[in-house]
């Protein structure tokens, strides 16, 4: 029987699956994502479309340890701050009075080059921010669970919408998304009520689940942001306790780094502690 592959992007047995790069290669990377891409929070934030910025966040980081491991490196770096995977979560931001100047899919994704060996993806963090902002303003009414789970749908259909459109354009890139890690366990929501947090945790938890997750195979490394302690570590963060500062953007790049280069990558956990820190 023929394995799944929802968004045609190759399973675990695709003889065609893109291996690490050999020593000395020439790795083109793209990275798509919000401020994490800039490195807001960092001690050196990059304005968007700088791509020699001698930046702190995990996109500039990963691109000058690949360097230093003997690669020749160019980066294209698409992330632009406040962004949100796609048209509908935009609408809803700016619904509710959230500054959102576009989404992945518009402004993203068509520039990733067809050349691309290495793509990177980090959405969700903003996504969940979101939806925690429409449900404090009265949206999912009588039915937050519901409403919680109706836009975790719609994340997971922007998000293969994405991914396709990136291997549509660079068909034999290694990608590398990182999943949502659980944001009710974050700093910044440390003195949030407990309902913004358990909501923000099924959001959050639902996205990594059942849409980012799945796309682990020979094909796509999934960075487990989800289960990693060090994603909890509150000394990894800047001031305003969403935004990794320099030790946050270190770790993430140095998972990035491995993923990329590795023959393999450990699966994301389907279970672990980080997953239910709110009751």
């Amino acid at each position: 029987m023929a394995s799944c592959d929802k968004f045609g992007l190759g399973d675990v047995k695709n003889p065609l699956a893109p291996g690490p790069p050999s020593a000395g290669a020439a790795i083109v990377y793209t990275a798509i994502g919000a401020s994490d891409a800039n490195g807001v929070g960092s001690s050196v934030q990059c304005v968007p479309l700088d791509h020699t910025c001698p930046g702190m966040g995990y996109v500039y980081v990963t691109a000058r340890q690949l360097v230093a491991q003997g690669f020749s490196v160019s980066l294209l770096n698409l992330g632009l701050p406040t962004v949100v995977i796609g048209r509908d979560f935009e609408a809803l931001g700016q619904q509710y009075n959230r500054t959102i100047v576009g989404n992945f899919i518009d402004l993203e994704m068509p520039f990733v080059p067809r050349n691309a060996t290495v793509v990177t993806v980090f959405a969700g963090v903003n996504e969940v921010n979101t939806i925690t902002a429409a449900l404090g303003a009265g949206a999912g009414g009588s039915d937050p669970n519901g409403y919680i789970d109706s836009q975790i749908r719609a994340f997971g259909a922007d998000y293969g919408t994405l991914m396709s459109g990136i291997r549509g354009r660079a068909s034999s890139a290694r990608i590398v998304v990182l999943n949502v890690p659980n944001v009710a366990g974050l700093p910044y929501l440390s003195g949030a009520s407990a309902s913004q947090r358990q909501a923000a945790q099924r959001a959050a938890v639902g996205m990594t689940r059942t849409v980012v997750n799945p796309l682990a195979s020979s094909m796509v490394s999934v960075l487990d942001m989800m289960c990693d302690a060090r994603t909890y570590v509150k000394s990894n963060y800047s001031s305003d306790g969403m935004h990794p500062n320099d030790s946050g953007y270190a770790y993430m790049a140095g998972e990035v780094v491995r993923a990329i280069t590795a023959p393999s990558y450990p699966a994301p956990q389907a279970n672990c502690a980080s997953m239910s820190v709110a009751p």
